[in-house]
Protein backbone atom coordinates (compact mmCIF):
# COMPACT_ATOMS: atom_id res chain seq x y z
CA UNK A 1 0.00 0.00 0.00
CA UNK A 2 1.72 3.19 -0.90
CA UNK A 3 1.02 6.30 1.17
CA UNK A 4 1.51 9.64 -0.18
CA UNK A 5 2.51 12.43 2.36
CA UNK A 6 0.10 16.06 1.78
CA UNK A 7 2.71 19.18 1.88
CA UNK A 8 1.37 22.22 3.81
CA UNK A 9 3.36 24.84 2.68
CA UNK A 10 2.09 27.49 5.06
CA UNK A 11 3.95 30.27 4.08
CA UNK A 12 2.72 30.13 0.82
CA UNK A 13 -1.00 29.58 1.93
CA UNK A 14 -1.03 32.10 4.23
CA UNK A 15 0.62 34.43 2.29
CA UNK A 16 -1.89 33.54 -0.57
CA UNK A 17 -4.86 34.09 1.99
CA UNK A 18 -3.66 37.80 2.45
CA UNK A 19 -3.24 38.45 -1.35
CA UNK A 20 -6.97 37.30 -1.62
CA UNK A 21 -8.20 39.59 1.14
CA UNK A 22 -6.81 42.18 -0.32
CA UNK A 23 -8.27 41.64 -3.86
CA UNK A 24 -11.39 40.79 -2.19
CA UNK A 25 -11.14 44.14 -0.67
CA UNK A 26 -10.47 46.15 -3.74
CA UNK A 27 -13.68 46.61 -5.40
CA UNK A 28 -15.14 47.51 -2.58
CA UNK A 29 -17.13 50.79 -1.45
CA UNK A 30 -14.81 53.22 0.04
CA UNK A 31 -16.44 55.12 2.48
CA UNK A 32 -15.62 56.13 5.78
CA UNK A 33 -17.08 53.66 7.30
CA UNK A 34 -15.73 50.87 5.22
CA UNK A 35 -11.99 52.10 5.00
CA UNK A 36 -12.00 51.34 8.82
CA UNK A 37 -13.03 47.49 8.00
CA UNK A 38 -10.87 47.19 4.67
CA UNK A 39 -7.75 48.45 6.57
CA UNK A 40 -8.42 46.17 9.80
CA UNK A 41 -9.10 43.24 7.40
CA UNK A 42 -6.01 43.46 5.62
CA UNK A 43 -3.92 44.06 8.48
CA UNK A 44 -5.37 41.28 10.27
CA UNK A 45 -5.05 39.03 7.49
CA UNK A 46 -1.56 39.80 6.34
CA UNK A 47 -0.45 39.44 9.34
CA UNK A 48 -1.00 35.47 9.67
CA UNK A 49 2.01 34.94 7.50
CA UNK A 50 4.19 37.41 8.61
CA UNK A 51 3.46 36.03 12.13
CA UNK A 52 4.04 32.25 10.56
CA UNK A 53 6.91 33.48 8.61
CA UNK A 54 8.68 34.62 11.97
CA UNK A 55 7.71 31.15 13.55
CA UNK A 56 9.99 29.40 11.61
CA UNK A 57 12.44 31.47 12.47
CA UNK A 58 12.05 30.93 16.20
CA UNK A 59 14.11 30.80 18.89
CA UNK A 60 13.42 28.20 20.28
CA UNK A 61 10.11 25.99 20.85
CA UNK A 62 7.93 28.99 23.33
CA UNK A 63 9.30 31.50 20.52
CA UNK A 64 7.44 29.40 17.97
CA UNK A 65 4.06 28.46 20.24
CA UNK A 66 3.88 32.25 20.98
CA UNK A 67 4.02 33.53 17.68
CA UNK A 68 1.99 30.26 16.01
CA UNK A 69 -0.75 31.64 19.07
CA UNK A 70 -0.40 34.83 17.13
CA UNK A 71 -1.04 33.67 14.24
CA UNK A 72 -4.08 32.01 15.48
CA UNK A 73 -5.16 35.01 16.64
CA UNK A 74 -4.79 36.99 13.73
CA UNK A 75 -7.06 34.49 12.03
CA UNK A 76 -9.46 34.85 14.51
CA UNK A 77 -9.34 38.94 14.28
CA UNK A 78 -9.75 38.03 10.32
CA UNK A 79 -13.15 36.35 10.52
CA UNK A 80 -14.66 38.63 13.01
CA UNK A 81 -14.14 41.35 10.81
CA UNK A 82 -15.22 39.64 7.51
CA UNK A 83 -18.31 38.86 9.82
CA UNK A 84 -19.07 42.83 9.23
Amino acid sequence: MSETKKIYDLEIRTKQFGLEVRDFCRPLKKDIINSVYINQIIRSSSSIGANYIEANDNLGKNDLMMRIRICKKEAKETIYWLDF
